[in-house]
């Protein structure tokens, strides 16, 4: 078995189990669905990947504590979890690369493969919507940095 990483945290205390057996299986089952889909996410701009792993981690925190602490601790989808996880924040730098991907994908899917007007009306709207929506994330340092007032 892999030995722990020594900056690795144990996040075990947050996984709460189902009781069945194959509820938890179950669980993992659709955690890995949503790892895959949101790996796919990865190379296909117009399908989100965060959304998929926070869904993955919501699975694995209620089916497996070795997946949960995995997942929390990986190199790529850990802080992004954690941000998310602690002050709803996105950081400054993934929103300019999600709002960047966004917009270099949905533009020429808009422009020059989606016939019908009203559908490329419906994907600007919605792709107006998402940016909207991860720009007005709070950045998390910003968060974790103010001060209670009295």
């Amino acid at each position: 078995m892999d030995q722990k990483k020594r900056d690795d945290v144990d996040y075990s205390h947050e996984v709460r189990l189902i009781q069945s057996r194959s509820g938890r299986y179950a669980m993992v089952s659709l955690a890995m669905l949503f790892l895959v889909l949101g790996f796919i996410g990865v190379f296909i701009p117009i399908m989100p990947t965060m959304p998929f792993v926070l869904l993955a981690a919501v699975c694995f925190a209620r089916s497996s504590p070795r997946f949960y602490n995995w997942l929390m601790n990986h190199q790529w989808f850990g802080p992004s979890l954690r941000d998310w996880k602690t002050t709803g924040g996105i950081r400054r730098k993934v929103k300019i690369l999600a709002i960047t991907v966004l917009v270099i994908s949905m533009t020429p899917t808009i422009v020059f493969i989606i016939p019908i007007m009203g559908v490329k009306i419906l994907l600007a709207v919605i792709g107006l919507l998402v940016a909207a929506f991860i720009a007005t994330r709070p950045d998390p340092d910003a968060v974790r940095n103010r001060t209670p007032e009295p």
